[in-house]
């Protein structure tokens, strides 16, 4: 998924079948603000842009467009263990399509201060 958060709005709501006035009664702002927003003329908050991802039940990566984006979950581990798991994904991306590796710039210690 891709786009810019006015399109990502617009369509969410529309896959939600929620007319601009319905949505925006959900959120508790006028008809206005939800055009303004899909107009791409006025940003919501960050309050207002959680609001936006809860009322749609996406996460605020989905809809700023950059849900395409690969996480992994490294809830409970030490952040020693994050960052040779960092370190790792850096290795893997600085490797060739012949499988060397190309560079390797970020040092363990580097990636705990990150």
């Amino acid at each position: 998924m891709s786009g810019s958060l006015n399109e990502n709005i617009r369509r969410f709501r529309l896959e939600q079948s929620l007319s601009q006035v319905e949505f925006a009664r959900r959120l508790n702002v006028s008809k206005q603000c939800v055009s303004n927003w899909e107009n791409d003329n006025v940003r919501p908050s960050v309050e207002m842009l959680t609001k936006i991802a809860d009322c749609f039940q996406v996460s605020t990566d989905a809809l700023l467009g950059r849900d395409s984006l690969n996480t992994l979950n490294v809830d409970g581990l030490s952040p020693e263990q994050i960052a040779h798991i960092r370190l790792l994904v850096s290795d893997f991306k600085n490797t060739g399509k012949n499988g060397f590796v190309i560079q390797k710039e970020l040092q363990a210690d580097e990636l705990l201060e990150q």
